[in-house]
């Protein structure tokens, strides 16, 4: 699996991150995102048949650092964890999830 493989898994879905099981940031990321109420599609590497695969086409991603957690945001690879909390201190994680249409609306968690 190249880099188009890893395209076909991201097409269509707002928010993906792969991650594996066993890896706290990857749960950290994906809590972050599921706060704004977004939905992401979640691929673990270490319980799907071709995780290993998958694994090593995302390390072959420029700027892919690490395998997990991975997060493509409206089909743009965005990085892992430094790189999504560096959005969100920023202000910039909410806005992005809004144009890729995995949350319509944000009232800064009020009610």
């Amino acid at each position: 699996m190249a880099g188009a493989g890893i395209m076909d898994l991201v097409a269509g879905n707002p928010v993906v991150i792969f991650t594996k099981s066993s890896c706290c940031m990857s749960h950290t990321v994906e809590s972050l995102i599921r706060s704004f109420g977004a939905n992401p599609t979640i691929y673990e590497l270490d319980q799907v048949p071709n995780g290993r695969l998958i694994e090593q086409a995302l390390l072959q991603l420029p700027e892919c650092q690490q395998s997990t957690p991975t997060v493509f945001i409206g089909q743009q690879f965005i990085g892992g964890n430094k790189e999504v909390n560096s959005l969100h201190l920023r202000n910039e994680l909410v806005p992005l999830l809004i144009r890729a249409k995995a949350i319509w609306i944000w009232n800064g968690g009020r009610n």
